[in-house]
């Protein structure tokens, strides 16, 4: 006969305390981590170590499917996790140790873009949360009045989107960056999830109008194309999407947003996943009047803008440039130069740090080859690759 099953109340106490002890573990190993830091400063060691962290992942697969009858996916997908926070751990160590009146500053002014809840409000909380400094915060009607709040000295950092993974550049920003004298000096991409919020639990075919921002509208344009007779209306943030449903109160009116961020409107979610693309994905640059100093220990990209000669291949022996140093190109985007028509504007993020051997020895050459140059910003890449481990089976 089978064994009676344990009460469900004594099965609960003991999970509780199981989990109490994974935090307390969990602790103790950010603790460690941060003492590798240290250890790292003494010396000049590389935050990521490629070979060690692969041999550490295969050692604890290996184990965890032998002694505990773990499976190997399950094992990575928690391992990059905890590799992911002990990097980042170890990034703003680092850094603050490279930045020392930045970590002494205990507050920090962000302008963003929308109200509370807008995803760049969502952003820059995620950004701060690991810098443990509080925030006060400012929110802009516009991406323009973003860079000005920063540029002005009523902000100390602006939030702005640059990219989706699924309506592609945010052009209005790239145009903005071109004008600005503010630096690049951070990043974070946020997971974006989108929702339809109303003010009740109506049904779909009820909604008549639709609010949010325009990129929103792109990002679920399959979902959007197929509801019928629905008005689209745009606005400045999927917050201020949020604010104007509740604010009307009416059944047949609804937002896109996220779902969190619709209860702080007392909205509530009648359609989940309505993204183009369930991996859905926004990066978000930070920027601020001084430009901050980057560990060469730690990975780091750098951003440059740059106009060519309007000849043939004259991009393209730009670009080889980047070959010839091995000097990785994560994102080349063009914009048009306001005021001088069929000419193009270059934006370039590159996997490199601004004061490494490779990248000084690229700059000089580009000034050669480019009508104009402008480093916009040199910051830690927070976007960590996972380590990779090929997984049997």
């Amino acid at each position: 006969m089978p064994q009676p099953s344990m009460p469900l109340d004594r099965i609960r106490l003991e999970l509780n305390d199981l989990d109490k002890q994974l935090l307390k573990l969990l602790s103790e190993r950010r603790t460690l981590s941060l003492e590798v830091a240290k250890s790292k400063v003494e010396t000049s060691k590389p935050v990521r170590d490629a070979s060690r962290e692969q041999e550490l992942l295969v050692k604890l697969i290996k184990m965890g499917q032998n002694d505990f009858d773990l499976d190997a996916q399950y094992i990575t997908k928690l391992f990059h996790t905890i590799i992911e926070d002990s990097v980042l751990l170890q990034q703003s160590y680092l850094q603050n140790l490279a930045n020392p009146k930045l970590a002494r500053k205990p507050l920090a002014r962000v302008a963003f873009l929308g109200s509370r809840g807008s995803y760049s409000h969502l952003a820059s909380r995620e950004y701060f949360s690991r810098k443990n400094t509080e925030l006060v915060e400012l929110n802009c009607a516009g991406f323009k009045e973003v860079l000005n709040t920063v540029e002005s000295g009523h902000a100390d950092y602006g939030v702005l989107p640059i990219e989706n993974t699924s309506s592609g550049s945010i052009n209005e920003v790239y145009d903005l960056l071109q004008h600005t004298n503010l630096y690049l000096v951070g990043e974070v991409t946020l997971p974006i999830e989108h929702c339809l919020l109303a003010s009740s639990d109506v049904p779909l075919e009820q909604v008549k109008t639709l609010y949010s921002h325009p990129q929103p509208h792109a990002q679920c344009s399959e979902f959007i194309s197929h509801l019928k007779g629905v008005a689209l209306e745009t606005c400045a943030s999927t917050a201020d999407a949020m604010r104007i449903v509740k604010d009307l109160g009416r059944d047949d009116v609804a937002a896109i947003g996220n779902s969190q961020s619709g209860k702080l409107y007392g909205l509530q979610p009648i359609k989940g996943d309505i993204a183009n693309q369930t991996e859905n994905h926004t990066r978000f640059i930070l920027v601020a009047r001084k430009a901050v100093e980057v560990s060469l220990q730690i990975p780091a990209k750098t951003t440059l803008i740059m106009s060519t000669d309007q000849t043939a291949g004259s991009l393209v022996e730009c670009l080889l440039v980047f070959k010839r140093f091995q000097i990785n190109m994560t994102k080349l985007e063009s914009r048009p130069i306001m005021g001088n028509p069929w000419e193009e504007m270059f934006y370039i993020d590159l996997e490199c740090h601004l004061e490494s051997e490779h990248m000084q020895a690229a700059l000089t050459e580009l000034t050669a080859l480019t009508r104009q140059i402008k480093v916009l910003g040199c910051y830690p890449s927070e976007n960590i690759k996972a380590t990779q481990v090929k997984l049997e089976g």
